[in-house]
């Protein structure tokens, strides 16, 4: 039978294979929690933060209990709240808003950039000035790091240092990527990522951490995530929330670490396989100059109304694929209400419309690879 008929299924992200790689180091290191206990901000957790750390360049890494939850605390930590606007794209996933809108603040939604998805300088000017005149106070900038690869960092806190805004990177996808010969973590004044299994570098279960050079910013984040707890657990001197990382996950994430930078080559080989067999049929992934992806995902444009196809070729021969994001923040039901920068989000719109991502993982082998790209490349009449 001919490759191209074949239909068992082909996993999204193969996190068994990676299960596999680790093996006993894996069930070492879990064994070892459940010998000691501490189960919550365990010796693990702290363990993890120092690696990350040196691994990132970061001064402190605080280890949370979600991506989500690291987002928040930074905002708690800065009091952001009732009368500020926070300022992030909209073609994104919702955890990148919805810490602004928990703490009482107005997420302003931007526009990103056409080749890159990721968040245009220039609509970020222009959704400052629109939170003025909505009589807001611009306090911060979330420029996310999307599908693996770096937001463009220089020109945003150039924008952000002249208008007084706090940048916190959303590094959820991206950790272990570089921005001109330098890591993600280490960039704006803090940084947030995602732990999420799905993630490059995922646990099993979720968590995410904090990166920052700011002692006062650490030490505040630290209270956070324990109820505000100050000297005592039972003296608490903020609000804070229970958003403490789980040891288990920092022992997993410890021993991911360790082959982390060999799958970020593997994940890199794998892409440019892909575009550079795709490029003649689709609008391929192009990374900026001076930055390096993680890829998270491998993310093609289409014409509109061809995705649709695609996906329902591929799935026919066990292919599976997605959509991030088919809907962007700012036509959600529960996120419509705040305000879009002016001149609109037409790259926002039109992208929810275009993209579509492939199977894109470590271990991902050049057989199977093959086949992704021979079923997109007959669904496209190539």
């Amino acid at each position: 039978m001919n490759q191209h008929l074949r239909s068992d299924p082909i996993p999204f992200i193969d996190v068994a294979s990676q299960r596999r790689r680790l093996g006993a180091s894996l069930d070492a290191a879990v064994k070892r929690v459940l010998d000691h206990c501490q189960f919550v901000n365990g010796p693990e957790v702290a363990a993890l933060e120092a690696q990350l750390a040196a691994y990132c360049g970061a001064k402190h890494v605080i280890g949370c209990a979600s991506g989500t939850d690291a987002l928040l605390m930074v905002l708690m930590a800065k009091n952001v709240g009732p009368g500020d606007a926070v300022l992030c794209p909209s073609f994104t996933f919702i955890a990148t808003a919805s810490p602004a809108a928990r703490t009482g603040a107005t997420p302003v939604y931007v526009d990103v950039d056409e080749a890159t998805f990721n968040m245009s300088p220039e609509s970020l000017k222009r959704g400052i000035a629109t939170a003025r005149k909505a009589g807001l106070k611009p306090v911060a900038v979330i420029p996310v790091d999307l599908f693996g690869q770096p937001a463009d960092h220089a020109p945003i806190a150039a924008i952000a240092r002249g208008e007084g805004l706090f940048v916190l990177d959303d590094a959820a996808q991206a950790l272990g990527a570089t921005y001109r010969n330098q890591r993600l973590g280490a960039l704006g004044d803090a940084t947030a990522t995602s732990f999420f299994p799905a993630k490059p570098l995922g646990v099993y279960g979720d968590g995410g951490a904090v990166f920052t050079d700011d002692d006062e910013l650490a030490a505040i984040m630290r209270s956070l995530r324990v109820h505000g707890e100050g000297r005592d657990k039972y003296d608490c001197v903020r609000i804070g929330l229970n958003g403490r990382m789980d040891a288990i996950q920092a022992a997993v994430l410890i021993e991911k670490l360790k082959i982390f930078p060999d799958e970020i080559v593997a994940r890199d080989r794998i892409a440019r396989r892909y575009s550079a067999a795709l490029a003649d049929v689709a609008t391929v992934p192009r990374v900026a100059a001076g930055s390096t992806s993680v890829w998270a995902q491998y993310t093609l444009r289409l014409e509109a109304g061809r995705r649709d196809g695609l996906a329902a070729a591929l799935r026919q021969q066990g292919i599976p694929t997605a959509i991030y994001y088919a809907k962007p923040v700012h036509v959600q039901e529960a996120y419509k209400r705040f305000p879009v920068a002016e001149g609109g989000l037409a790259v926002s719109e039109r992208l929810a419309d275009e993209v579509i991502s492939l199977p894109m993982h470590a271990y991902l082998d050049e057989p199977t690879q093959d086949r992704i790209i021979g079923a997109v490349r007959r669904a496209l009449g190539a």
